[in-house]
């Protein structure tokens, strides 16, 4: 231990002869401690609603989604389904077809977005806890059928139990306009909705529908507006995310979940970032009380510094000393707060105390998710703030030691 941590150590636990200095110490200890704990929790539930939001949209939204660079429509070819199908990594694939369409029912009309799936869609399973009422089918024998967002059933007045009642779908024709008949510039299907979807506004406008119903109603009959892929739990998206970009090459975009929703994840770390950066500047308000607790060690200490002065104490030793006590004071409050707000999560996360106090919500309870990370931000954060107000205070220890040393 060299001599300016082992003085600096000495000072920290030793008896001030200002009573004053204490508590102004115990202060800035504590400002740091409250600062760090909060910082550690706040960052923790924002986490945990982070995840929560996230694995509600992952019931509907693939992990990753392959659409064409330019257009809205591509053809698919045996090559891109050769490099999908060898992937071992890839579990499933399924076609999609998406346009947005007319929706009539009875004397209402509503602006939707189809979704045309094929039999194998991989998100149908996970789309169940999703409904709200009837059933995930879409396809009968030769019937079609369609699943519909919660907007559609609002507007439309949708009834599942009125079974002859069908829902008319209106897109219009290719290469047809300015028809003496404003009909004939549409293609018109009918289909019966059984179930209904109601769990975020993304699906509020959407139905879904068999691809081959799509491909008629649309009057697209050869490619796709994207493939979805689920991926194996065992294998990384990112690295499987790069090497279909780089084996499918420009033409394609390959779009993970975040970039599916690039809305919500902007809202999600925007808000996170706001909160962590309003904390973060009481969290410098608490470190720079150090500023005053060390000025007032300084006076405190006025002799001892003449004294190591006197001895051949360098300026250099001298600010060391009195840096290195203000970097204690903020490591002691930080590690325990970082202490004290880690045991809080923990504790939410296991017996979840704090409720959010609504039945409705998905949960009732304040999501946690601890990670790593976070601490190492706090610290850092902590580290950098109070070696600032350390480094001006240490500044002032030095500014009268020839008057002190001249007045001896």
């Amino acid at each position: 231990m060299n001599t300016a941590t082992f003085i600096a150590k000495r000072y920290l636990f030793s008896k001030k002869s200002i009573n004053a200095i204490n508590i102004i110490s115990g202060i800035s200890l504590i400002g740091v401690l409250v600062a760090s704990a909060a910082l550690i929790v706040i960052l923790s539930v924002f986490n945990g609603l982070e995840n929560l939001v996230l694995s509600m949209y992952s019931s509907f939204t693939s992990e990753l989604r392959i659409e064409p660079a330019e257009g809205k429509v591509f053809h698919a070819d045996a090559k891109m389904y050769q490099i999908i199908k060898t992937d071992p990594r890839i579990e499933n694939y399924s076609n999609i077809l998406q346009e947005k369409v007319l929706l009539k029912y009875g004397n209402y009309q509503y602006i939707a977005n189809l979704k045309g799936v094929d039999e194998d869609y991989a998100m149908s399973k996970s789309m169940d806890s999703l409904l709200w009422d009837g059933s995930f089918f879409l396809k009968d024998d030769s019937l079609n059928y369609a699943i519909i967002g919660a907007a559609i059933f609002a507007n439309l007045g949708v009834s599942l139990e009125n079974i002859m009642a069908e829902i008319e779908v209106f897109s219009p024709k290719k290469g047809v306009t300015n028809a003496i008949n404003p009909a004939e510039e549409f293609v018109v299907r009918n289909i019966s909705p059984t179930g209904i979807m109601r769990s975020q506004q993304q699906l509020d406008d959407l139905i879904i529908v068999p691809i081959d119903f799509a491909r008629d109603v649309l009057t697209t009959y050869e490619g796709v507006s994207a493939i979805e892929l689920t991926i194996k739990p065992e294998a990384n998206i990112s690295r499987v995310q790069r090497n279909l970009e780089k084996e499918l090459g420009p033409k394609f975009v390959i779009k993970n979940r975040a970039q599916q929703n690039p809305e919500l994840y902007k809202l999600l770390n925007t808000e996170k970032w706001g909160v962590f950066f309003i904390l973060a500047f009481v969290l410098v308000i608490a470190a720079f009380n150090i500023v005053g607790s060390l000025t007032m060690l300084v006076i405190d200490k006025q002799k001892d510094v003449a004294v190591l002065n006197s001895l051949g104490a360098t300026k250099k030793l001298i600010k060391q000393i009195f840096f290195l006590e203000g970097m204690f004071i903020s490591l002691m409050g930080c590690v325990i707060g970082l202490a004290l707000g880690g045991a809080f999560c923990l504790l939410q996360q296991h017996f979840g105390f704090i409720h959010m106090g609504s039945d409705n919500l998905v949960t009732d309870v304040y999501p946690v998710a601890i990670r790593w990370t976070d601490f190492l931000l706090v610290f850092s954060t902590v580290v950098l703030v109070s070696g600032v107000a350390s480094a001006i205070s240490s500044r002032l220890s030095v500014k009268n030691i020839e008057h002190l040393k001249g007045s001896e």
